[in-house]
Protein backbone atom coordinates (compact mmCIF):
# COMPACT_ATOMS: atom_id res chain seq x y z
CA UNK A 1 0.00 0.00 0.00
CA UNK A 2 1.42 3.25 -0.72
CA UNK A 3 1.51 6.39 1.95
CA UNK A 4 1.88 9.83 0.52
CA UNK A 5 3.47 12.71 2.34
CA UNK A 6 3.09 15.88 1.05
CA UNK A 7 6.57 18.03 0.81
CA UNK A 8 4.87 21.69 0.40
CA UNK A 9 2.17 23.12 1.00
CA UNK A 10 1.93 23.95 -2.99
CA UNK A 11 3.62 20.75 -4.45
CA UNK A 12 5.38 17.53 -4.24
CA UNK A 13 4.88 14.31 -2.41
CA UNK A 14 7.09 11.55 -1.01
CA UNK A 15 5.74 8.59 -2.31
CA UNK A 16 6.83 5.18 -0.34
CA UNK A 17 5.59 1.67 -0.59
CA UNK A 18 6.16 0.85 -4.32
CA UNK A 19 9.23 -1.55 -5.60
CA UNK A 20 9.24 0.07 -8.95
CA UNK A 21 11.43 -2.65 -9.65
CA UNK A 22 9.45 -5.66 -9.09
CA UNK A 23 6.23 -3.79 -11.41
CA UNK A 24 3.73 -1.93 -10.35
CA UNK A 25 0.12 -3.02 -10.39
CA UNK A 26 -2.70 -1.64 -12.16
CA UNK A 27 -4.63 -0.13 -9.17
CA UNK A 28 -1.12 1.08 -7.80
CA UNK A 29 -0.64 3.25 -11.12
CA UNK A 30 -3.90 4.46 -11.33
CA UNK A 31 -3.35 6.13 -7.52
CA UNK A 32 -0.15 7.30 -8.90
CA UNK A 33 -2.22 9.20 -11.53
CA UNK A 34 -4.47 10.95 -9.28
CA UNK A 35 -1.64 12.09 -6.72
CA UNK A 36 0.84 13.21 -9.80
CA UNK A 37 -2.32 15.83 -10.77
CA UNK A 38 -2.38 16.81 -7.34
CA UNK A 39 1.03 17.26 -6.30
CA UNK A 40 3.02 18.09 -9.88
CA UNK A 41 6.12 16.43 -8.44
CA UNK A 42 6.35 12.61 -6.79
CA UNK A 43 9.31 11.78 -5.07
CA UNK A 44 10.43 7.47 -5.39
CA UNK A 45 13.32 7.52 -2.61
CA UNK A 46 15.35 3.72 -3.02
CA UNK A 47 14.33 2.76 -6.85
CA UNK A 48 17.08 0.47 -7.82
CA UNK A 49 16.00 0.33 -11.05
CA UNK A 50 17.77 -0.31 -14.77
CA UNK A 51 16.87 1.57 -17.92
CA UNK A 52 14.45 -1.59 -18.60
CA UNK A 53 12.56 -1.02 -15.51
CA UNK A 54 12.42 2.79 -15.58
CA UNK A 55 10.96 2.55 -19.47
CA UNK A 56 8.75 0.01 -17.93
CA UNK A 57 7.07 2.15 -14.87
CA UNK A 58 7.20 5.35 -17.15
CA UNK A 59 5.01 3.39 -19.83
CA UNK A 60 2.11 2.94 -17.04
CA UNK A 61 1.49 6.60 -17.98
CA UNK A 62 1.13 6.37 -21.21
CA UNK A 63 3.67 5.93 -24.57
CA UNK A 64 7.06 8.11 -24.15
CA UNK A 65 8.84 10.30 -26.24
CA UNK A 66 11.89 9.66 -28.40
CA UNK A 67 15.04 11.83 -27.58
CA UNK A 68 15.32 14.21 -30.26
CA UNK A 69 18.26 13.70 -32.73
CA UNK A 70 21.52 15.18 -31.40
CA UNK A 71 21.20 14.18 -27.07
CA UNK A 72 22.62 11.34 -25.72
CA UNK A 73 20.14 8.13 -26.19
CA UNK A 74 18.73 9.57 -29.30
CA UNK A 75 15.61 7.87 -30.80
CA UNK A 76 15.26 5.98 -27.40
CA UNK A 77 12.53 6.10 -24.77
CA UNK A 78 15.92 7.56 -22.47
CA UNK A 79 17.42 10.68 -22.41
CA UNK A 80 21.09 10.29 -20.76
CA UNK A 81 21.79 13.84 -18.46
CA UNK A 82 25.47 13.28 -17.32
CA UNK A 83 29.13 14.59 -17.53
CA UNK A 84 30.77 11.02 -18.18
CA UNK A 85 31.55 10.71 -21.62
CA UNK A 86 31.74 7.01 -22.98
CA UNK A 87 35.29 6.22 -21.74
CA UNK A 88 34.19 6.59 -18.11
CA UNK A 89 35.60 10.14 -17.61
CA UNK A 90 34.70 13.34 -16.92
CA UNK A 91 34.01 15.18 -20.59
CA UNK A 92 35.80 19.11 -20.50
CA UNK A 93 33.22 22.04 -19.99
CA UNK A 94 33.28 22.51 -23.87
CA UNK A 95 31.52 19.37 -24.60
CA UNK A 96 28.57 19.62 -26.18
CA UNK A 97 26.58 17.42 -23.71
CA UNK A 98 28.52 19.33 -20.72
CA UNK A 99 26.70 22.67 -22.60
CA UNK A 100 23.36 20.68 -22.92
CA UNK A 101 23.47 20.31 -18.94
CA UNK A 102 23.99 23.80 -18.95
CA UNK A 103 21.21 24.64 -20.48
CA UNK A 104 19.09 22.40 -18.08
CA UNK A 105 20.12 25.30 -15.29
CA UNK A 106 17.24 27.44 -16.61
CA UNK A 107 13.70 27.02 -15.55
CA UNK A 108 11.69 25.37 -18.36
CA UNK A 109 9.64 22.47 -19.23
CA UNK A 110 10.42 19.70 -20.71
CA UNK A 111 10.13 19.60 -24.53
CA UNK A 112 7.60 23.20 -24.44
CA UNK A 113 9.44 23.49 -27.86
CA UNK A 114 7.63 20.32 -29.46
CA UNK A 115 3.94 20.47 -31.13
CA UNK A 116 2.72 18.50 -28.74
CA UNK A 117 4.91 18.91 -25.43
CA UNK A 118 5.70 16.30 -23.13
CA UNK A 119 3.05 15.25 -20.21
CA UNK A 120 5.60 13.95 -17.70
CA UNK A 121 8.79 13.40 -16.91
CA UNK A 122 10.87 10.49 -14.64
CA UNK A 123 14.28 11.21 -13.28
CA UNK A 124 16.35 8.36 -12.17
CA UNK A 125 19.69 9.31 -10.21
CA UNK A 126 22.28 6.58 -10.99
CA UNK A 127 25.19 8.81 -9.87
CA UNK A 128 25.27 12.18 -7.70
CA UNK A 129 28.01 14.82 -6.98
CA UNK A 130 28.68 15.25 -3.16
CA UNK A 131 27.40 18.84 -3.32
CA UNK A 132 24.63 20.41 -5.94
CA UNK A 133 23.27 19.21 -8.82
CA UNK A 134 19.60 19.24 -7.52
CA UNK A 135 16.78 19.76 -8.92
CA UNK A 136 14.25 22.84 -8.40
CA UNK A 137 10.47 22.61 -9.43
CA UNK A 138 8.01 26.06 -9.40
CA UNK A 139 4.18 25.57 -9.27
CA UNK A 140 2.64 27.54 -12.15
CA UNK A 141 -0.85 26.34 -11.27
CA UNK A 142 0.19 28.49 -7.50
CA UNK A 143 1.84 30.99 -9.57
CA UNK A 144 -1.88 31.77 -11.90
CA UNK A 145 -3.51 30.96 -8.83
CA UNK A 146 -1.69 34.16 -7.24
CA UNK A 147 -2.87 36.35 -10.11
CA UNK A 148 -6.03 38.88 -9.86
CA UNK A 149 -8.75 37.69 -11.45
CA UNK A 150 -8.78 40.67 -13.90
CA UNK A 151 -4.99 39.31 -15.20
CA UNK A 152 -6.14 35.77 -14.98
CA UNK A 153 -8.74 36.13 -17.53
CA UNK A 154 -6.53 38.73 -19.82
CA UNK A 155 -3.41 35.97 -20.06
CA UNK A 156 -6.89 33.10 -21.25
CA UNK A 157 -6.42 32.48 -24.88
CA UNK A 158 -2.99 34.28 -25.14
CA UNK A 159 -0.01 32.41 -26.94
CA UNK A 160 3.65 32.08 -26.14
CA UNK A 161 6.03 31.37 -29.27
CA UNK A 162 8.71 28.55 -28.11
CA UNK A 163 11.67 28.51 -29.58
CA UNK A 164 13.89 25.69 -29.22
CA UNK A 165 17.07 27.41 -31.14
CA UNK A 166 16.26 30.49 -29.35
CA UNK A 167 16.84 29.30 -25.85
CA UNK A 168 19.80 26.79 -26.64
CA UNK A 169 21.63 30.27 -28.33
CA UNK A 170 20.97 31.91 -24.90
CA UNK A 171 23.76 29.36 -23.43
CA UNK A 172 26.36 29.25 -26.64
CA UNK A 173 25.66 30.53 -29.82
CA UNK A 174 27.03 27.22 -31.49
CA UNK A 175 25.44 24.91 -29.28
CA UNK A 176 22.45 24.70 -31.56
CA UNK A 177 23.00 23.29 -35.27
CA UNK A 178 21.45 24.22 -38.28
CA UNK A 179 19.83 20.69 -38.13
CA UNK A 180 18.33 21.02 -35.36
CA UNK A 181 16.76 23.85 -35.41
CA UNK A 182 15.31 23.21 -38.81
CA UNK A 183 14.12 20.16 -36.82
CA UNK A 184 12.42 22.13 -33.66
CA UNK A 185 11.17 25.23 -35.44
CA UNK A 186 9.10 27.99 -33.61
CA UNK A 187 5.74 26.71 -31.95
CA UNK A 188 2.61 28.11 -30.33
CA UNK A 189 1.61 27.02 -27.06
CA UNK A 190 -1.00 28.24 -24.97
CA UNK A 191 -0.03 30.26 -22.09
CA UNK A 192 -2.46 28.71 -19.64
CA UNK A 193 -3.70 25.80 -19.62
CA UNK A 194 -6.69 24.15 -18.48
CA UNK A 195 -6.03 20.85 -18.50
CA UNK A 196 -5.31 19.58 -14.55
CA UNK A 197 -8.58 18.66 -12.51
CA UNK A 198 -7.04 21.23 -9.67
CA UNK A 199 -6.60 23.91 -11.50
CA UNK A 200 -5.12 26.16 -14.58
CA UNK A 201 -1.79 26.55 -14.95
CA UNK A 202 0.88 29.00 -16.55
CA UNK A 203 3.13 27.57 -19.13
CA UNK A 204 6.21 29.43 -20.20
CA UNK A 205 9.85 28.61 -19.26
CA UNK A 206 13.18 29.19 -20.71
CA UNK A 207 11.72 27.92 -24.21
CA UNK A 208 9.34 30.73 -24.73
CA UNK A 209 10.46 33.68 -26.28
CA UNK A 210 7.81 35.44 -26.93
CA UNK A 211 4.10 36.09 -26.77
CA UNK A 212 1.81 36.82 -29.79
CA UNK A 213 -0.21 40.56 -30.32
CA UNK A 214 2.46 42.07 -28.20
CA UNK A 215 5.98 43.61 -29.00
CA UNK A 216 9.10 42.12 -28.47
CA UNK A 217 9.87 44.25 -24.88
CA UNK A 218 6.73 43.87 -23.91
CA UNK A 219 6.50 40.55 -24.14
CA UNK A 220 9.62 39.72 -22.44
CA UNK A 221 8.75 42.06 -19.27
CA UNK A 222 5.28 39.85 -19.10
CA UNK A 223 7.21 36.92 -19.29
CA UNK A 224 10.25 37.82 -16.67
CA UNK A 225 6.97 38.80 -14.95
CA UNK A 226 5.39 35.80 -14.79
CA UNK A 227 8.43 33.73 -14.13
CA UNK A 228 9.31 35.67 -11.56
CA UNK A 229 5.94 34.87 -9.76
CA UNK A 230 6.13 31.69 -10.20
CA UNK A 231 9.92 30.88 -9.09
CA UNK A 232 9.53 32.60 -5.75
CA UNK A 233 10.31 30.60 -2.80
CA UNK A 234 6.97 29.78 -1.22
CA UNK A 235 6.12 28.52 -4.75
CA UNK A 236 8.82 26.15 -5.08
CA UNK A 237 10.28 22.82 -3.88
CA UNK A 238 14.18 21.75 -3.99
CA UNK A 239 15.20 18.49 -4.28
CA UNK A 240 18.35 17.27 -3.47
CA UNK A 241 19.36 13.88 -4.92
CA UNK A 242 20.31 11.28 -2.84
CA UNK A 243 21.28 7.67 -4.84
CA UNK A 244 18.81 5.53 -6.50
CA UNK A 245 15.93 8.43 -6.01
CA UNK A 246 13.58 8.57 -8.91
CA UNK A 247 11.36 12.04 -9.39
CA UNK A 248 8.62 12.46 -11.55
CA UNK A 249 6.86 15.49 -12.64
CA UNK A 250 3.82 17.22 -14.51
CA UNK A 251 5.26 19.12 -17.30
CA UNK A 252 2.27 20.87 -18.07
CA UNK A 253 2.07 21.98 -13.92
CA UNK A 254 5.74 22.46 -12.68
CA UNK A 255 8.71 24.57 -14.07
CA UNK A 256 12.38 22.53 -13.48
CA UNK A 257 15.48 23.36 -13.17
CA UNK A 258 18.97 21.94 -12.76
CA UNK A 259 21.20 23.47 -9.96
CA UNK A 260 25.17 23.77 -10.82
CA UNK A 261 27.44 21.63 -9.16
CA UNK A 262 31.72 21.03 -9.83
CA UNK A 263 31.29 19.36 -13.13
CA UNK A 264 35.13 18.96 -13.54
CA UNK A 265 35.82 16.98 -10.41
CA UNK A 266 32.32 15.58 -9.95
CA UNK A 267 30.36 13.09 -11.56
CA UNK A 268 26.55 13.25 -12.40
CA UNK A 269 24.59 10.45 -14.49
CA UNK A 270 21.03 10.89 -14.88
CA UNK A 271 18.29 8.77 -16.90
CA UNK A 272 15.37 10.66 -17.78
CA UNK A 273 12.27 9.11 -19.64
CA UNK A 274 9.30 11.51 -21.00
CA UNK A 275 5.65 11.01 -21.07
CA UNK A 276 4.60 12.41 -24.46
CA UNK A 277 1.70 14.45 -24.47
CA UNK A 278 -2.03 13.82 -25.95
CA UNK A 279 -2.91 16.56 -27.77
CA UNK A 280 -1.59 20.59 -28.54
CA UNK A 281 -1.50 22.94 -25.39
CA UNK A 282 -3.80 24.93 -27.37
CA UNK A 283 -6.43 22.36 -28.34
CA UNK A 284 -6.55 21.76 -24.46
CA UNK A 285 -7.22 24.96 -23.87
CA UNK A 286 -9.81 25.80 -26.39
Amino acid sequence: MIETTPLTPVLGARITGVDIARGVDATTMAALRHALDRFSVLVFPDQRIDDAAQVAFSEGFGPLERTRPGAPGAGSPVIILSNIGQDGAITPPTDKQVLNNKANRFWHHDSSFKPVPARASLLSAREIPSAGGDTEFASMRAAFAALDPAEQDALRGRVAIHDFGWSRSRVDAALVTEAERSQHPPVRQALVLEENPHGPALYLGAHARSIEGMGEAESRALIDRLMALATQPAFTYAHKWRPHDLVMWDNRAVLHRATPFATTTERRHMVRTCVAGTAPTLAAAA
